[in-house]
């Protein structure tokens, strides 16, 4: 039995409270939320001003930016572009990456692992390098500036996301699961679809989450394929901004994060945001 013998210094440091060491911790964490939530925090009260233009501190509260929204046609079409490219890329992403993430892991070969490289390295190319060369290979595919050109290259981009969590998960997750169940007489689809989908499924979700998110906020590679029908809502807000600088985009913008916060409270009232990384 282990006693654990008090000092009278160390009872004099507890009465104390908390040191010097803790006070400037706290004080950190305080100054860091504040970096990365003051700004967001300022966007949100920016679109509630009642000035015609972008101006903090504000003169005064009102709603118009926020029917300015609905009166501006391009913001809702390309609000409902940028949250159907979102779900179908990350759909088209899944088809394609999931198979491709469980190959390369119980392939475990040299072959697949350059396949991995490659498969991650949409993610490492910067966007606008990326957007440039994907415009001239889908001009010269004949599809040019149009809807299924954005969606391609949004699924391209969403395909290392949803690969990468998968592989993750997947790597974790012992071969023998799997040959068990060969052995009692299973076939390929009934392992696949009865053990190893519920066992990757939090790296799908987490990574078709993430490419969502990104897709929506995406500016670099949906510039090049803006079209009268295919513009995203970032490309549309670049647009207005060239022209106006009112409030409203930051009352759209205010409108984009809750789509994202909306999203995540859904997954996690359905699945769990905190099950998502958990094998």
């Amino acid at each position: 039995m282990t006693t654990i013998v008090t000092t009278p210094q160390v009872i004099e440091r507890r009465q104390k409270g908390p040191g010097w060491g803790q006070v400037l911790l706290a004080a950190y964490v305080l100054l860091f939320f504040a970096f990365l939530l003051l700004p967001i925090a300022i966007v949100v009260l920016v679109s509630f001003s009642s000035s015609s233009f972008i101006v903090f501190p504000m003169p005064g509260f009102s709603t118009q930016w926020y029917y300015r929204i609905v009166e501006y046609r391009p913001f809702m079409q390309s609000l409902l572009v940028s949250v159907e490219i979102a779900l179908l890329s990350a759909l088209a992403g899944t088809v394609l990456g999931v198979p491709a993430a469980i190959w390369a892991v119980r392939a475990n070969t040299n072959a697949a692992q350059v396949f991995t490289n490659v498969m991650l390295a949409p993610i490492s190319v910067p966007a606008i390098l990326l957007g440039f060369s994907l415009l001239y290979m889908l001009s010269a595919l004949t599809l040019g500036v149009s809807f299924l050109s954005l969606l391609i290259t949004h699924t391209v981009v969403a395909i290392p996301y949803i690969s990468r969590t998968v592989l993750a998960v997947y790597r974790g997750i012992p071969a023998d699961y799997e040959e068990a169940a060969a052995v009692l007489g299973a076939s390929r689809a009934q392992i696949f679809f009865q053990i190893t989908m519920p066992l990757i499924k939090p790296g799908i979700f987490a990574g078709a989450l993430f490419s969502v998110l990104i897709s929506l906020d995406n500016l670099p590679l949906s510039f090049f394929f803006g079209g009268a029908s295919s513009s995203s809502l970032p490309v549309v807000m670049l647009s207005y901004m060239q022209n106006q600088f009112d409030p409203s985009i930051a009352a759209i913008a205010t409108v984009q994060m809750l789509i994202a916060i909306v999203a995540l409270g859904i997954v996690n009232a359905i699945y769990g945001v905190d099950k998502l990384t958990a094998a």
